[in-house]
């Protein structure tokens, strides 16, 4: 008995250090790595400067032609993130501040993603091999549900979202291979070709978000004009009055819900295709940044 429970704490105690070392050798591969996404372009970098800086989901991702602000003289980048929520911009907007970022103006993309206060674990879980690393990460964490498991245990993040930043990831970041992600300068086109062109948004409820109103103060503290806009939906998308809810609870987003009508500029109901984007995009451009 005493020996094997001596065999038992020995295994024990080298799955722990095999745990530790693949967490730092994981950790340390992304901590190089600054051409897989916008989180780690973002961590891994140094003082930017910015006339313009896009934040949000898809809908911010998909919507905003950043090469377009280019050409009017702004220098821009679309910061957007598919599937993200106010969770992850707010986090990235907090990092960009921490790096020095120079930033004159935020355009936020601020509808759908209002009604709701949780993380995107697809999204959220590429912060996570820096929350050792960085306070700002560690603290927009720690009220997690999982925090403690993250945190303190070694390689459990990387298990836990293997998908995401797991063995593939962390092999495609050593050897430098580059995705999309940061073409066009953040900006990423849609085709004409039709998805689901119905929706229903009935269900959904702004909420007074907390990291909205982070992301307010932020702005705030550090002289950068924010832009909060509502971008365009399809007409076909039931409960559109969810819009009106959102101008009601901030009267200060800018509401370009309707901006964009006609299914032939949608990918899908939720989406503007690459031309309808770059119509909704000259609009942005001409009622803010014309003077």
């Amino acid at each position: 008995m005493k020996q094997f429970l001596i065999f038992t704490v020995k295994t024990l105690v080298l799955l722990f250090l095999l745990l530790v070392v693949l967490d730092f050798l994981y950790t340390s591969v992304y901590l190089q790595s600054s051409n897989r996404g916008k989180i780690d372009y973002v961590y891994n970098s140094v003082a930017h400067d910015y006339d313009v800086v896009v934040l949000g989901s898809s809908r911010a991702n998909n919507h905003f032609v950043a090469p377009m602000f280019a050409e009017k003289g702004l220098k821009t980048f679309n910061f957007g993130m598919s599937g993200g929520h106010l969770f992850e911009a707010s986090l990235l907007l907090k990092l960009m501040v921490e790096r020095k970022y120079t930033i004159k103006n935020v355009i936020l993309e601020t509808d759908l993603n209002l009604s709701n206060e949780k993380r995107d674990d697809g999204v959220s879980s590429r912060f996570l091999p820096f929350v050792h690393h960085s306070k700002t990460i560690r603290d927009h964490f720690s009220k997690e549900q999982d925090f403690n498991e993250l945190y303190y245990v070694p390689f459990y993040r990387y298990v836990a979202f293997d998908s995401k930043i797991g063995f593939r990831e962390m092999f495609f970041n050593a050897i430098h291979k580059k995705t999309n992600h940061l073409l066009n300068m953040g900006y990423y086109p849609l085709s004409e070709e039709k998805g689901n062109m119905k929706n229903n948004i009935s269900n959904l409820k702004p909420l007074r978000n907390k990291y909205y109103e982070e992301i307010k103060q932020l702005c705030r503290d550090n002289r950068i004009n924010l832009i909060a806009v509502m971008t365009p939906m399809c007409s076909n998308t039931k409960g559109l009055n969810y819009f009106e809810k959102v101008k009601q609870l901030y009267p200060e987003i800018h509401n370009y819900e309707k901006a964009v009508e006609g299914d032939q500029y949608f990918s899908s109901c939720g989406h503007l295709n690459d031309a309808g984007a770059r119509k909704f995009t000259s609009i942005i451009i001409k009622d803010f940044f014309s003077k």
